[in-house]
């Protein structure tokens, strides 16, 4: 599976963005699908993720609230909607495909064998 992301870019605190990840073959029935950001001397950290067949959705703490993980299946594409953001929010955003994850891995980037390139958020006034 070959993903890439898209939809990043420089927007101010408060704004609202949506970034979309494009899969080369669908990935409904048998992948996790998830996002991945990692800031400037920082390890990459878990966002969110969703489960084939449009299953159940883990979102990071420090993200609930603002963060929405869905998946349109007949596009073969995820988002990832953020509302309010923040300078904290800036990163690389990294989209994740995965299967036969289990829940208590889900967070865990080392569950995922698929990548897409990242795309950048900068949150800047």
């Amino acid at each position: 599976v070959q993903l890439q992301a898209s939809g990043g870019g420089l927007v101010q605190p408060g704004d609202s963005l949506t970034l979309s990840c494009a899969a080369s073959r669908s990935t409904a029935n048998s992948y996790t699908v998830g996002w991945f950001r990692q800031a400037p001397g920082k390890e990459r950290e878990f966002v969110a993720a969703i489960k084939r067949n449009g299953g159940s959705t883990y979102l990071a703490d420090s993200v609930k609230g603002r963060f929405a993980i869905s998946r349109d299946n007949a596009k073969n594409t995820l988002y990832l909607q953020i509302i309010s953001l923040k300078p904290e929010d800036t990163a690389v955003y990294y989209c994740a495909a995965g299967s036969g994850i289990i829940t208590s891995s889900i967070r865990n980037s080392r569950a995922y064998s698929y990548w897409g390139q990242g795309t950048q958020v900068t949150v800047s006034s």
